[in-house]
């Protein structure tokens, strides 16, 4: 086959009447919302099971990714394939359930299979179509108008501004449950632990802070060469100056000891309590690490000491150990 060059011209103005046109199908839907949004958000909150999503070919595609938006966004969903339903996988839709079907002319053959045997249940039926005197929806119970005058397709034939329709159709439902249901960014992480936003809504103090032995600790009479060797063990580039109950009286810093360096001072004679910086800031355990990083980046900080509900001593966090838990 020869190799073949688009024309930059052309090319870069099919692209922009595509844009152009599946922009004005979205702006078209958005005009005809109506009272039969508002149903089928009140169907879809009202059943006590799942959101069954169901379509053939690029509307099943469509409706995969609306039932993950769902299922994200806390509306229980799932993706049942209309020909595998017909084969047994209808015993997966139960009465308490509601389906949301997607299709553009509303006649697919493999999803009006299943329409009879759905309303024989008395499973509530939301169809996203374009087909509004289609056998789709002459069977559902709400009809959600995702019409388009033509396909972005210069042939008119591939799914492309109806499928734009379906997609962004399935996200006004996701984003009007979420609000009705007083869904907020908290329970949208604990959907997503692994993704940035669950690690900083998730992760807290406790779950990165070093503990134990790996926190550096001297009390206030410790003489300048035992602080400077507990920093240089525990590599923290500071330590903590507790009271003999685990109460912070003050912080030595890598920074603190430069200063002193700077002044000429005779080291060796000083103690913790000489040098230490006291009341230093702290952070509470139970905090969100994510809280931890903005401290460190509004008083220009490296590290900070962690303490319990008491108030003593318990850990000690710096931003490597956010940079190593990819809270930062």
């Amino acid at each position: 086959m020869p190799h073949m060059l688009a024309h930059s011209d052309h090319t870069l103005q099919l692209a922009r009447e595509t844009l152009d046109i599946e922009a004005a199908a979205l702006l078209r839907m958005k005009d005809r919302l109506d009272e039969r949004f508002l149903q089928a958000v009140n169907r879809v909150l009202a059943v006590q099971g799942r959101v069954v999503v169901t379509g053939m070919g690029k509307s099943g595609h469509i409706g995969r990714k609306i039932a993950a938006t769902l299922a994200s966004t806390g509306t229980p969903a799932m993706f049942v394939h209309p020909g595998e339903a017909s084969h047994g996988d209808l015993g997966m839709i139960k009465t308490v359930d509601v389906v949301l079907a997607i299709s553009n002319s509303g006649e697919s053959d493999e999803l009006v299979a299943i329409l009879p045997v759905l309303k024989r249940q008395g499973v509530p039926l939301i169809a996203l179509t374009g087909g509004l005197q289609s056998t789709l929806a002459r069977h559902a119970d709400v009809v959600l108008d995702c019409s388009v005058d033509k396909e972005a397709c210069p042939l008119n034939l591939a799914p492309t501004a109806s499928t734009t329709a379906q997609l962004a159709m399935g996200d006004a439902l996701a984003v009007a449950l979420l609000d009705a249901r007083g869904f907020k960014p908290e329970d949208f992480a604990r959907s997503h632990p692994g993704g940035s936003l669950g690690r900083k809504l998730l992760t807290h103090v406790a779950d990165v802070m070093r503990k134990g032995a790996e926190v550096p600790q001297v009390g206030p009479d410790a003489e300048f060469t035992a602080l400077m060797r507990e920093m240089s063990n525990k590599g923290l580039g500071a330590t903590s100056v507790t009271d003999a109950d685990g109460h912070v009286l003050g912080v030595f810093t890598d920074g603190d000891l430069r200063r002193l360096i700077e002044k000429g001072l005779d080291l060796r004679s000083l103690s913790a309590r000489d040098v230490m910086h006291p009341n230093p800031r702290t952070i509470r355990h139970d905090a969100l690490a994510v809280e931890a990083a903005e401290m460190m980046e509004l008083y220009r900080i490296t590290s900070i000491l962690v303490v319990d509900a008491q108030g003593q001593l318990c850990g000690a966090i710096n931003s490597n150990d956010l940079m190593r838990a990819k809270v930062i």
